[in-house]
């Protein structure tokens, strides 16, 4: 279970790069990741929550703006690799099993960003215009986000 975890918060960072550390920021604050004597322990603190979740809430408004490059050309499937395989490695720490959670997370990351731009596309053209699909891509990152950082417990 803790590799599909793992897994999965690197599919949510290749749908939105920044959602997967504010959750798993969140969820170590709240304490359902046990995280404390760790490497990833600071992430319980209040200041990598308030630092994560003010880069999350800025990348909801910059996905919605026309000039956003797409998250697949380098610099921004970079950005998504590395926190995909951050988040997975913090989610494998929470479980012992560090290094298969960040190769987990890595290839989380890739079918997220490949299969969410798919996505997103095919709801676009469904609905005509891209804003209600990110509004939904937004929606399933969040909540699986949630669903993940609420399960390692």
């Amino acid at each position: 279970m803790l590799y599909l975890l793992a897994l999965l918060i690197g599919v949510v960072a290749g749908l939105r790069a920044m959602i997967a550390p504010a959750a798993v920021a969140w969820g170590a604050w709240l304490g359902w990741l046990p995280l404390a004597g760790t490497w990833a322990g600071f992430m319980g603190h209040w200041i990598a929550v308030a630092v994560f979740s003010v880069l999350a809430l800025v990348e909801l408004v910059t996905d919605q703006l026309p000039s956003t490059p797409s998250r697949k050309v380098p610099q921004q499937f970079g950005t998504r690799l590395v926190s995909g395989a951050f988040t997975g490695a913090i989610i494998g720490t929470a479980g012992g099993a560090l290094i298969a959670g960040l190769i987990a997370g890595v290839i989380g990351t890739v079918i997220g960003t490949y299969g969410g731009a798919e996505m997103r596309a095919r709801l676009a053209r469904a609905f005509g215009r891209d804003l209600p699909a990110a509004i939904i891509e937004d929606a399933v990152a969040i909540l699986l986000a949630l669903w993940v950082v609420s399960a390692v417990a």
